[in-house]
């Protein structure tokens, strides 16, 4: 009887732990950064405090350094399901909905500060409202990216100098604007590839973050930096539709909460 007992309560045991395991639901969070930036050590982290405040209902993995696809990829992603949170620029978003991206737009920040309190604003709240309505995709958060400086293997000190420089930008209408109206030639190519690009001579320059310009090592296949200041960029927390209308109130406060 005893032995009856104890597999009784062996059964009961694993039960309740396949239960628990069955649970819990996984999630693909993603990115094009590399593991040494602060906006994977940060993922990581907000992928771990998901699980913690959410009793372990849902575990996280984050796949950096495009691994998932490149930065297109990913938020095609999440209508399609393939991701379910992503770190990106709004400029993607813009291509849904072009006014979102107004902040992209070269001057328009006068710096950090300036963009977090113009994402914290009544007028982008309607933005972000206005965009889940179309997408069913829900921000959570802004985070301040850095401020884009060019790197090339030509010297120039205006906009004059620029002509016809092959410059590598995102393909999204607000990266071109600025070398397209200095007479320069911009290439869209995939994040991941610029560097290879930059080393091959497919283009001459490139724009970014002095962060990622650094964590890509740019400056192995660059010659001069040009302090050109030109966007002050930002990334957006976004969550998936099949996410996001799943969640509970108070675990959408839990995402937005570690996002933020």
């Amino acid at each position: 009887m005893r032995w009856i007992g104890r597999l009784t309560l062996l059964g009961a045991v694993m039960m309740l732990a396949t239960g628990a395991a069955l649970a819990q639901t996984k999630l693909k969070w993603a990115h094009v950064y590399e593991t040494s930036e602060p906006y994977h050590k940060w993922s990581v982290w907000a992928a771990g405090e998901i699980e913690k405040r959410t009793n372990g209902k849902y575990h996280v993995d984050v796949f950096p350094a495009s691994t998932l696809g490149k930065e297109s990829d990913i938020n095609q992603g999440l209508t399609l399901g393939t991701v379910d949170v992503i770190i990106s620029g709004l400029s993607f978003a813009a291509r849904t909905m072009p006014r979102i991206g107004v902040g992209y737009y070269p001057y328009t920040f006068r710096d950090g500060d300036h963009l977090v309190k113009w994402s914290k604003s009544d007028a982008f709240k309607a933005m972000t409202d206005e965009y889940r309505q179309k997408t069913g995709i829900q921000i959570t958060a802004m985070t301040y990216y850095g401020i884009r400086q060019t790197t090339s293997n030509k010297p120039f000190t205006d906009c004059a100098g620029m002509k016809g420089l092959k410059m590598r930008v995102p393909d999204v209408p607000a990266y071109l604007a600025l070398p397209r109206s200095c007479g320069a030639n911009p290439t869209p190519i995939a994040f991941a590839e610029v560097y290879l690009a930059l080393q091959n001579g497919t283009v001459d320059a490139q724009e970014n973050p002095l962060t990622t310009i650094e964590a890509k090592k740019f400056y192995e296949v660059q010659k001069y930096i040009i302090l050109t200041g030109h966007i002050v960029d930002s990334l957006a927390t976004q969550i998936a539709p099949h996410v996001w209308t799943k969640l509970s109130d108070q675990e959408k406060k839990i995402f937005v909460d570690v996002s933020q």
